[in-house]
């Protein structure tokens, strides 16, 4: 339970969300609404952003917040390389924080970042300096035990492997919480999660289970709610291994995966075709004539990969030199992982692609792959802030350190990233956001692979929520209530 660890499990985000408050969130329009922040200003250069802070706020054991606690967050923990904080790279062009007054920080900056606000709303709690200033990530009593936080709730019990039990935080700045208490409980089988969303055991959750969605609409009690969300799945070819620099293998690739298939298949439908990293939910920038974009077609495919210098060979597989185009493919046990890389394989076997699949337990797997990037091939995917900059998983800075997980590095996309970062114009953004879909649809540093939906499952009995996907409405848990039956 704290929004920076290294260690974070993606559930846990859901309950920081709650939890530790940033400087902004997610606004019901999604865009970036006041939180502990009250309100903000870019200098006239673009090179500093100034934020004023609520007065009079308090951190659940009592002790007043202040400027101190977001210098300390930033400058102490998410700045710092050797702690490794979650999301550190999304703050690249953050030289500093500096206080101002007890009530004003200002961020210092190498270049411009107009989505600053936007990326504050993300998943970047401000965390309690006089809790954890001589030991910022690794505390075991504060991480799974029972944080001092700023949110509408305060962790009241800690169950490892099983539950968290918040209570209503009475030093909350803002309204008081309407429920008394919220448990977050940890269901792994999505049948189990079926039958107890069916029983009534469970209020709110996201439907794994996608097989399940009819019965559950047609369940009286509940409702059930598909949304985009700001999240494309992708297929990262590690561009250490000299196969995956020609673009043709890449575009060949993407060609030969039957995308459509695995949409039907695995999402039953919900979901579309990503040819980009900006997803339909950003309706202001994203750019719906890529939606066509290689359509499946292994005749296709096995031209773009002749033309790359891979011939069949005797048994059909793939050769280049004399060596067959076989690889290993890492799978995190995670979600609809594990059926679509196997999809994959059969795809990328019609042309004469051998793809070894190696399945790993999840905390594992981000281990070897995406932290130390020990793969040759692997399928995650991207949820970032509701903003289209992408820089911190494509800039080559990000390469081998940040999120860019392929380690494609391209001094034309460099500049597009530098563009979008660099000015805060609606039009100017959309100009840019378009160019860049277009570069990265061609040169493909990713596979992209397909935009998932969101399949939300509520309680009539539940009001207050607000039409935000899960992860977004978590910031607004104290506006939550249940009707009398």
């Amino acid at each position: 339970l704290n929004p920076w660890s290294p260690n974070a499990f993606i559930e846990s985000l859901f309950i920081n969300r709650v939890l530790f408050d940033g400087l902004t969130k997610p606004g019901k329009d999604l865009a970036p609404a006041p939180d502990l922040a009250e309100s903000w200003t870019t200098a006239s250069d673009g090179l500093s952003w100034t934020f004023k802070l609520r007065s009079g706020v308090k951190w659940s054991d009592g002790t007043p917040f202040t400027a101190d606690d977001v210098t300390f967050t930033f400058n102490d923990i998410v700045l710092k390389p050797d702690l490794g904080a979650q999301n550190r790279a999304s703050y690249a062009a953050v030289k500093s924080v500096t206080v101002v007054d007890p009530t004003t920080v200002r961020f210092d900056l190498s270049r411009k970042f107009a989505a600053l606000p936007s990326f504050l709303a993300y998943n970047a709690g401000i965390l309690p300096k006089h809790v954890l200033s001589a030991n910022p990530l690794t505390t075991t009593t504060f991480n799974k035990g029972t944080p001092v936080s700023t949110g509408p709730f305060k962790v009241d019990k800690y169950t490892s492997g099983q539950s968290v039990s918040l209570v209503r935080n009475e030093n909350y700045f803002g309204a008081k919480a309407f429920l008394d208490k919220l448990v977050f409980t940890v269901v792994a089988d999505p049948n189990t999660q079926v039958a107890q969303a069916l029983s009534g055991d469970l209020q709110i959750m996201i439907l794994d289970n996608k097989a399940a969605v009819d019965r559950m609409k047609s369940a009286a009690g509940l409702s059930v709610v598909a949304r985009p969300l700001v999240q494309y799945y992708w297929l990262s070819l590690n561009q250490t291994d000299s196969r995956f620099t020609d673009v043709r293998v890449r575009q060949a690739f993407v060609t030969a995966i039957d995308r459509a298939a695995i949409i039907k298949s695995v999402e039953l439908g919900y979901g579309s075709i990503a040819n980009s990293p900006i997803t339909p939910a950003l309706a202001a920038y994203y750019d719906p004539s890529l939606a066509s974009k290689y359509p499946y077609d292994p005749a296709k495919a096995t031209e773009l990969l002749k033309a790359a210098g891979w011939t069949p060979g005797a048994n059909g597989v793939l050769q280049k030199d004399g060596k067959p185009f076989q690889f290993t493919m890492d799978v995190g046990q995670r979600g609809v992982l594990e059926p679509v890389n196997a999809l994959i394989q059969q795809d990328l076997k019609k042309v004469g692609v051998i793809v070894d699949l190696n399945t790993m337990e999840w905390n594992s797997y981000i281990q070897k792959d995406v932290v130390r990037r020990e793969y040759t091939a692997t399928v995650n995917w991207w949820t970032y802030p509701s903003d289209p900059d992408v820089f911190p998983y494509y800039h080559s800075s990000a390469a081998g350190k940040g999120f860019n997980i392929p380690g494609y590095q391209d001094p034309k996309l460099d500049d597009l990233l530098v563009q979008g970062q660099s000015t805060s114009d609606l039009e100017a953004r959309k100009a840019v956001y378009k160019q860049l879909q277009q570069y990265t649809s061609e040169v493909l540093p990713y596979l992209f692979l397909w935009y998932p939906q969101e399949i939300d499952v509520l309680s009539t009995s539940l009001k207050g929520v607000p039409e935000l996907g899960l992860r977004d409405a978590m910031h607004y848990a104290g506006e939550w209530w249940l009707a009398k039956k």
